[in-house]
């Protein structure tokens, strides 16, 4: 290593970061679409010097693998499923799934330099959901009904913002099932069962 550069490793809150102090200080976010069909991740990265070789690899979830690509530095990168690799180049783009994505941003060498997280994406359970939550208005049905169709959309919001936490302190298997949660309380809710019974909810995570 040059004279006068030091290496820091840290980790905490779903995040490690390796790189060398004196030329990166390496970040990224996930920039909110709403868009099913988009994934956004922004560079939030300092750079004293222009690195080489940037890039992302995002590991899918539901057994799409994993996509390793450039990445532009110090601006948003959008992917869609095609750039994901999940359909060809020719097909129709389709909605992203959601679940555990897996992130890593590196630069040359990448062995050194790099950033990793977390995060659950939920962007097709949010479209159920706003759509549930604007059918609610549209409901016919007395006051008391109606109240009780709140607090049920009020937990099942309250379980996908767990399950993003969950993912975002990489305790994947909690935020899994927390989504799946969410996804089956909100079936039920489109479905004609707007009440919660107690074996409705989550109880243990292991």
């Amino acid at each position: 290593m040059p004279e006068g550069r030091e290496r820091i490793f840290s980790k905490s809150s779903g995040i490690i970061i390796l790189n060398t102090m004196a030329d990166y200080n390496l970040d990224i976010i996930v920039v909110p679409t709403y868009d099913t069909k988009l994934l956004s991740i922004k560079d939030i990265s300092t750079y004293n010097v222009t690195p080489s070789a940037p890039t992302i690899e995002i590991t899918i979830p539901n057994g799409f693998g994993k996509a390793v690509l450039p990445f532009t530095i110090n601006t948003t990168n959008v992917f869609n499923s095609t750039s994901l690799g999940i359909t060809g180049a020719t097909d129709a783009i389709i909605p992203i799934p959601d679940g555990v994505y897996f992130l890593k941003y590196s630069v040359a060498p990448s062995y050194i330099n790099f950033v990793e997280k977390s995060i659950m994406r939920v962007d097709q359970l949010q479209e159920k959901f706003d759509s549930a939550f604007m059918r609610l208005d549209m409901m016919e049905c007395d006051k008391a009904i109606k109240t009780q169709a709140k607090v049920t959309l009020n937990s099942i919001y309250f379980f996908i913002q767990g399950a993003v936490a969950a993912a975002n302190n990489c305790a994947v298997m909690e935020a899994n099932k927390l989504y799946n949660q969410a996804d089956k309380m909100l079936n039920n809710f489109i479905n004609g069962g707007c009440n919660c019974s107690g074996n409705n909810y989550v109880t243990n995570f292991y």
